[in-house]
């Protein structure tokens, strides 16, 4: 199994990049990834994708040490983790918020959060917001009109009543071929003369050909292919991170 992520500010950005990604494992079977988009229109809007990043990084630190000490013999289930972790996170936030006096338009980022068990051959995906989700071939674009839902909008709600509320799930099984991306990756455009006389799918291009996959830095190969070949530049950030098995 491996797992390739790239992170690039979008052309039309000139100061900050407002998308963040995490990779990490705890315990020894349990994968955790993450793509976080910063709101555009809101304050310092690199903040808050870069401190969700932050916190899940701990909470699989945490994580992975107290399921060491414990040695539980009962297995959770994925989306059982992805609460756990969700929970935690938001009271990560609120505490971050409380103590630096922080107003709600600098929390504000989408999530896209990956929750896979080696073990259980069985994983969860959780989109907060919008972005795309391809599992095992089968693409799924989450879009809100431009409006998509943040994190910072819920923090001092009920844990049980907002997760309860979430709709943007995808279980799966099997672990083949498995992408999460921010919106970043609509937003490809020819910015640069082009050389190829073929036309390319930059979506199933990144999430579904396996060119360069033999490579650690297949994202960045295939950024330059899109770039020198076909012109083509992400306008806005774009976080991306993708598993084969």
């Amino acid at each position: 199994m491996r797992i390739y992520s790239s992170l690039q500010i979008g052309d039309y950005h000139q100061n900050n990049c407002e998308d963040h990604l995490f990779v990490g494992e705890y315990g020894k079977n349990k994968i955790l990834c993450a793509v976080m988009d910063g709101c555009t229109t809101a304050l310092e809007s690199q903040f808050a994708s870069l401190l969700v990043g932050k916190i899940l990084k701990k909470i699989c630190i945490e994580k992975g040490y107290k399921e060491f000490i414990e040695k539980k013999s009962e297995p959770i289930l994925p989306e059982e983790n992805l609460k756990l972790i969700l929970q935690d996170l938001l009271s990560e936030l609120r505490i971050v918020k409380n103590q630096l006096l922080i107003d709600e338009k600098e929390l504000l980022t989408t999530l896209i959060i990956l929750v896979f068990d080696k073990e259980q051959e069985s994983g969860i995906v959780l989109v907060i917001g919008d972005g795309l989700v391809n599992i095992n071939g089968k693409i799924t674009e989450f879009e809100q009109d431009n409006k998509p839902d943040y994190l910072g909008f819920h923090l001092t709600e009920d844990f049980q009543t907002f997760y309860n509320l979430q709709n943007q799930k995808i279980t799966f099984n099997t672990l083949d071929d498995i992408s999460i991306s921010t919106d970043g990756i609509f937003t490809f455009e020819k910015l640069l003369p082009k050389k190829s006389k073929e036309e390319i799918d930059v979506i199933q291009f990144l999430t579904i050909d396996k060119v360069n996959s033999e490579k650690d830095d297949m994202f960045a190969s295939k950024l330059k292919i899109l770039e020198n070949e076909f012109g083509l530049k992400p306008t806005d950030d774009f976080s991306i991170i993708r598993i084969i098995k």
